[in-house]
Formats: C-alpha cells, structure tokens, sequence
C-alpha cells in the first residue's frame, strides 16, 4: 500500500531537517526519508555563520544550548608559509553534524513530523504526482524535495548532468583533541587542497581537507599522504603533530563534484549540496544549506496558500531565488580555488592581502550572505 503525503523530502542532513521544521511550522502536511539513523558523523567543515541565527530563533531551535564553539576570526596560510588574519564580519560558530543533525531530528520527533528511516531506489514523475518508491515501500507525494547531499545513486538514476563526470577530489574529516583557540577558523591551502581547521562543541576540534585524488593515491594511505603533502604548509603540520585523533578512522568521502547542478530537476526542487556544492575553501556551505531551506519552504507555502499559480512557476521562481543568492557564491568558489592552485598567483595575492587587508573582507562578504530575514 502506497503512503500519500503533502510534501516530502529525501534526506536528513541540514538542509531536509531545516526544510521539515520550516514547513511543519508552517501546517503543511511533510515526511522525511532518511537512510541512516541518527547520531551520526558527515564529512564536513562544521562551520557555520552567524547568518543563520534569526532563522533558527523563528524556526524556536535552541542552538546556544548545544554549546557550540563561537567563532569570530578567520587565519588563511598559504603553501608558502605566509599568514592572514582578519575578523569575520558577522561571526560565526562551531558544531558537529553529529550534534546538530541529531537535535534537529529530535525536535522533528518532538513536533510529531513523520521521519523514516529507508533508502530511496527511485523517483517518478506521472500525471502532476510523484511515487517515491523505497526499498521498503513506497509514497506518493503532491511535491518532492532534494535533500540528499553532494552525491546518491539517486543522481545515477536521474541522470543528472553532473553526475557523469570524473571528479578530481578526495574529502577527509576527523576530530581531534588539539590546543586551538575556539574562537579561530583557519583555512591552509596545500599542493592539490585545502584543509579547514575550527572547534566543535565539547572543545573537539575538527579538521576537514579536500585533496586530489591521483596525488592521494600516490601514497600508501592517508598518513603518509598527510606527512608527504599537507606537512609542506608548517602551520599545517604545526596543528596535526599536537593533535591527538577521537576517531578510530578519518572519514572519507570521493568524487566530490563541484560543477554547476540544477537547482530544480525532474520537478524535484533540489536544496543544499544537492543543488551546488560551494567549495570549502569559502567555508559556508552549511548556511547555503539552512538559508536554501528557507527559500523552498517559503515559496512551496505560498504554492499552498495560492500565491503562487502553478507548479512552473513555484520552480521557475525557486530557481531564480537560489541562482540569486547562491550563484556568485558558488561561482567566486570556483574563482579563488583556480587562481590558488598557481603557486606565482597565491603568492602575490597572499602579499595583496597582506598590504590590504580590506581585500579579504570584500572576498568573505562575497561567499557569505546577510542575516537571514523571515518573510512569514
């Protein structure tokens, strides 16, 4: 027997929790498919900014109470060994997906919002009506919502564009007990990556590295790839050989795509890294996925409320909401990793800064957004 519902939403990372919350609040009738169960640990950078907060106060989300690291300065190193500090303009903080993934579920199953735990194996799209089917049932729904992160076989299914292509890049993420300062995001560029280092709540500090994959598997495995590359940057190696690992193994995640994605596809609205992934060394990418929430919630209630006519104009305004405030995010992503690969360039830009470091400024304004305003 087929399950109906208003609204639903596949995944359970930040982006589908927040969109569940936000249209719960809103009466409309939701289910979230999730196929792992919670608690569990995402590769990830676990910064986010400061944007976010009057959001997750409409939303009555208690994130003080998690005891997150407060984050107010941004350290950049380059390969060179040079250094830049500089305040974040709004500030951000520091919490694992563990932790925050994990409280957003249970305020889900506090507020009674419908979430299962299954594996969706394929979507269709027939007559104005999705059938999602699982692999132990299967729903019908009015509207579906993208939340599955940066990759699924559900992209293989659908044949998304992107999904094609050979990706060049290797993500790691461990925490560690390390002496860091809580208030400090540093990112490190390296030959082939960059590495992000900030505290979590419980003064676990986590470190995130995107890599090229043919230089990885040039080495014998991640600790000699770490010593051999990641080590040439000093303030690098400065942090990992005084911190002490809290996971048996680092977590890994391949072919991290960052090409252009749809953010609507097969009439399915596409939220978060499943719409377009920001590259880490911008470092916001979970506020793209809270502040994407926010979008597809807002515009599928007015769809509800009438204010909005059909279903191509619900996804041509969604798509023209998100290329809006995401697009140039993205785009100046792709821009700061290109020229940093070039040793020549990184050097002269890290001297640029240095002179004037108002230039910093502009560049993190351009992959932040502004306070997140509630138009409901």
């Amino acid at each position: 027997m087929q399950a109906e519902t208003e609204i639903l939403i596949i995944g359970g990372g930040l982006a589908g929790l927040t969109t569940a919350l936000h249209l719960n609040k809103a009466g409309l009738n939701v289910t979230l498919i999730e196929k792992d169960p919670y608690p569990h640990h995402k590769v990830c950078g676990e910064y986010i900014s400061n944007e976010v907060l009057p959001y997750f106060g409409w939303l009555g989300l208690d994130i003080e109470n998690l005891a997150p690291a407060l984050i107010s300065e941004l350290l950049f190193t380059s390969l060179s060994g040079r250094s830049i500090k500089t305040k974040l303009p709004l500030g951000g903080f520091g919490l694992s997906r563990y932790t925050i993934d994990h409280y957003l579920y249970t305020e889900l199953i506090r507020r009674k919002v419908n979430v299962i735990h299954d594996r969706v194996v394929q979507i269709n799209f027939v007559n104005d009506q999705f059938t999602v089917t699982t692999a132990k049932n299967a729903f019908v729904a009015t509207y579906v919502i993208g939340a599955y992160g940066k990759r699924s076989a559900i992209d293989i299914k659908l044949n998304r564009n992107f999904i094609n292509k050979q990706s060049p890049y290797l993500a790691v993420k461990a925490h560690y007990k390390a002496d860091f300062p809580n208030n400090l995001v540093s990112l490190h560029n390296f030959e082939g990556g960059y590495c992000g280092v900030s505290k979590v709540e419980n003064d676990r500090l986590n470190i995130c590295y995107l890599a090229n994959y043919a230089r990885f598997k040039k080495h014998k495995n991640l600790l000699a790839f770490q010593e051999n590359v990641l080590y040439k940057n000093r303030h690098l190696k400065a942090i990992f050989e005084n911190a002490n690992s809290l996971f048996d193994a680092p977590l890994t995640i391949s072919q991290i795509s960052f090409e252009a994605k749809e953010p609507v596809y097969n009439h399915i609205l596409m939220i978060g890294d499943t719409a377009g992934l920001i590259h880490p060394l911008c470092g916001n990418g979970m506020a793209m996925a809270v502040h994407s929430a926010k979008i597809v919630s807002e515009l599928l209630h007015q769809k509800m409320e009438g204010k909005i006519s059909s279903r191509v104009a619900l996804e041509k305004t969604y798509s023209l909401y998100w290329n809006k405030e995401f697009k140039s995010r993205l785009k100046m992503g792709s821009i700061l990793s290109s020229l940093l690969k070039n040793n020549k360039f990184e050097n002269l830009a890290m001297l640029a800064l240095t002179k004037m470091p108002f230039l910093l400024h502009k560049i993190i304004k351009q992959t932040h957004g502004k306070p997140i305003k509630i138009s409901q």
